[in-house]
């Protein structure tokens, strides 16, 4: 049986994921909640330029109309 969108990302709670925004930015965090509309919380997320950090936030809100795509990732 296929999965649906959210419940792939319900998975990924807890998690580290990196958060692809439609304007080419990249926010990297541990994904703590989301909502139908994609909005999705993160903490200890960081702005990611160049595979760099180039500003940390703590915890932050994305809004959903910003998300292109939302990966798990691994943390070296």
């Amino acid at each position: 049986m296929a999965e649906r969108p959210l419940d792939v990302i319900h998975k990924s709670l807890e998690k580290d994921v990196l958060v692809l925004l439609k304007r080419g930015g990249e926010i990297r965090g541990k994904l703590i909640g989301y909502d139908i509309h994609l909005n999705v919380v993160l903490a200890d997320a960081d702005l990611i330029q160049d595979n760099e950090v180039v500003k940390s936030y703590g915890k932050i809100v994305v809004r959903g109309d910003n998300v292109l795509a939302i990966s798990p990732v691994e943390i070296e």
